[in-house]
């Protein structure tokens, strides 16, 4: 559940930087359009992080798994 969240809030920001950047560039306004461009580029960075966070625990996972079944089959 946590995961959805985190990609829903993700989305959000992105969205909500795009809103920004468009907006400072029609109006003219740098600073708006600065931050929306931040806002974007850090809900990128925060998916490409998610990513890697979630391919780590799968690799911990099926690690672990081939432990298992190697220590089983030492015992046999």
């Amino acid at each position: 559940m946590k995961d959805f969240k985190d990609k829903l809030d993700n989305a959000k920001d992105k969205v909500e930087g795009k809103i920004k950047e468009i907006s400072g560039k029609i109006t003219g306004n740098e600073q708006l359009e600065l931050k929306g461009k931040l806002q974007t580029s850090r809900a990128d960075l925060k998916k490409k992080t998610n990513l890697k966070h979630m391919v780590n625990e799968a690799k911990e996972g099926f690690a672990g798994k081939v432990n298992d079944m190697m220590d089983k089959k030492e015992k046999q």
